[in-house]
């Protein structure tokens, strides 16, 4: 496949006419979450005073822990699959301490490595089927820029990739660039493309959806629940501080908090925590980077600023400010968040913002937060646990996880139902931390 080498933003105005997006008028999910439209924990008020440890009579064909994007999505396909399931979640939902809230997340075929893009032709389709089911708009495609050292890996191994793949991209020269992407400085001998199947995904509104379609099915999610133990076996057990409960499988996608509970089965991983400020800088000129504008998302390898990845989204959550964003963190507990205070990344942006994007007052005017867990090679963490195969690990998502939750999701579901993964899961074993994982017991 040729990449065509035309103007991205004439590019990017057909794709308000993709019929990809469901636009709908109502923007909430038929079904809400929340104890009024499920059988959910009690919230910590409530149980005050009370002593409701109960001991489960059932036993479920899964129990998931983390109601996350990952584990909101493997109920979703195991009650797809008549499993009887049970979401475990720590916190009162919704809630925003760990990886898979806010408004927005970038959604892209780019990437160096060709599992992941492969993994994605799936995620598509089946973000595609969500939307539908959901009658809700999940995502709006804007494209993805991507630009680095025209040289060096990171740039011009997505451009591969992405030729490899045949997936739609249009190759930007570099004298031509100003004129289809304004308000950008494009750095000296760094080349551009766009991704032109990318955009944004809503993330709140995605996860809401998941779940309520999962209770649709059957679903049943406790939350306010936190697990204090895991006793393995043909039947596992799973104790929360209100009730135990049993499950044939077990599925751990508790995000920043998984070897809190992995140590409780044997195991540990090196995986770290670590702290993201998500930062939105304001507009000098509103509408400048607005999705309403068709400016798209974008990454930039290699900057000269520092050695990460800086990525940004177009304004859209917050009117007349955009995301930016460095692609790593300080190292937290998930626990004690708040007690990391290190802002270099944030100076690191301000002198990006600063020299390429010319058109945002380089001091942010928002600064949230998000935890991302990290593996050592950046890849994700999808295996049976090495000791007992009804357990089932979903982990290390490293920042760059939410895109593929629909087909993490799927193949979660396949695992713990004792089915072969339609996906090659090599890159995301556990034994390739051989050096690195431990024993717990």
């Amino acid at each position: 496949m040729k990449l065509r080498r035309r103007g991205a933003l004439c590019v990017l105005h057909s794709f308000s006419r993709s019929t990809y997006v469901t636009v709908t008028e109502n923007f909430e999910p038929r079904a809400k979450v929340g104890h009024d439209n499920c059988v959910c924990g009690k919230s910590e008020e409530s149980n005050k005073g009370e002593s409701s440890f109960k001991m489960s009579t059932e036993v479920y064909d899964c129990i998931v822990i983390g109601a996350g994007i990952q584990g909101s999505s493997t109920a979703y396909h195991l009650a797809e699959n008549k499993q009887k399931t049970l979401l475990l979640e720590q916190f009162v939902l919704p809630h925003s301490r760990g990886s898979s809230h806010g408004q927005t997340r970038i959604i892209r075929k780019a990437y160096e490595e060709d599992f992941y893009t492969k993994m994605m032709h799936e995620s598509y389709e089946l973000w595609a089927q969500l939307e539908k089911e959901a009658g809700v708009q999940l995502f709006r495609r804007t494209g993805l820029l991507v630009m680095g050292p025209e040289n060096e890996g990171g740039f011009s191994n997505v451009k591969a990739t992405l030729q490899k793949n045949e997936v739609p991209t249009v190759l930007l020269e570099r004298e031509e660039f100003s004129q289809h992407i304004p308000n950008v400085n494009l750095t000296e001998g760094n080349g551009a493309l766009v991704d032109t199947t990318a955009g944004v995904l809503y993330a709140d509104r995605s996860l809401r959806a998941i779940q309520g379609l999962y209770q649709n099915n059957g679903g049943v999610i406790k939350d306010a629940e936190k697990v204090i133990d895991i006793k393995p076996g043909e039947v596992v057990t799973v104790t929360t501080e209100s009730g135990a409960y049993r499950g044939r499988s077990l599925v751990i996608t508790a995000g920043p908090w998984a070897n809190t509970l992995l140590r409780r089965a044997g195991l540990e991983l090196p995986l770290k925590v670590v702290k993201i400020n998500v930062c939105y800088w304001k507009e000098k000129i509103p509408g400048t980077y607005s999705v309403s504008h068709r400016f798209p998302c974008f990454v930039q390898y290699n900057p000269k600023e520092a050695e990460n990845i800086i990525y940004g989204l177009p304004s859209n959550e917050y009117p007349g400010l955009m995301k930016v964003c460095y692609h790593t963190g300080s190292e937290t507990e998930p626990d004690e968040r708040d007690k990391q205070k290190d802002r270099g990344d944030i100076d690191i942006l301000s002198r990006y913002i600063t020299r390429c994007f010319p058109g945002l007052v380089p001091v942010p005017a928002v600064v949230e937060s998000c935890l991302y867990t990290v593996t050592p090679d950046d890849n994700f963490v999808l295996d049976c646990h090495p000791n007992y195969s009804n357990i089932i690990i979903g982990a290390g998502f490293s920042g760059h996880g939410f895109k593929f939750g629909p087909v993490v999701g799927k193949v979660l579901c396949q695992l713990a139902m004792g089915q072969v993964p339609s996906h090659d899961l090599s890159p995301f074993c556990i034994k390739r931390f051989k050096s690195h994982t431990k024993s717990a017991l």
